[in-house]
């Protein structure tokens, strides 16, 4: 299975109201040690896949996309439709 896929697979599988890290995602991947692959993999996941890409953070909680970001946006919007805790930006990670 090519790395990109495994990595869309892993993402596919983090439930409803949790969160994961992009190393978490990769170590869980079998890619240990490459978070930015995971952010690569998403952004070139078809649209279709639906994948919830906005339950994937940095490693310490925070949303990665920039203050001008629709996707910063989108992102804090989806978690918090989740339930997720949202404060400044970040979520508290396990």
């Amino acid at each position: 299975m090519k790395d990109i896929q495994k990595i869309w697979q892993v993402a596919a599988l983090i439930p409803v109201g949790k969160v994961a890290s992009y190393g978490q995602v990769a170590d869980l991947a079998g890619l240990p040690g490459r978070a930015r692959f995971t952010s690569k993999a998403l952004t070139a996941a078809p649209k279709s896949m639906q994948l919830p890409w906005f339950r994937i953070l940095r490693s310490s909680g925070h949303i990665a996309f920039p203050k001008s970001s629709d996707f910063r946006i989108q992102q804090y919007n989806h978690l918090i439709e989740e339930g997720i805790l949202v404060k400044n930006m970040r979520v508290h990670m396990l």
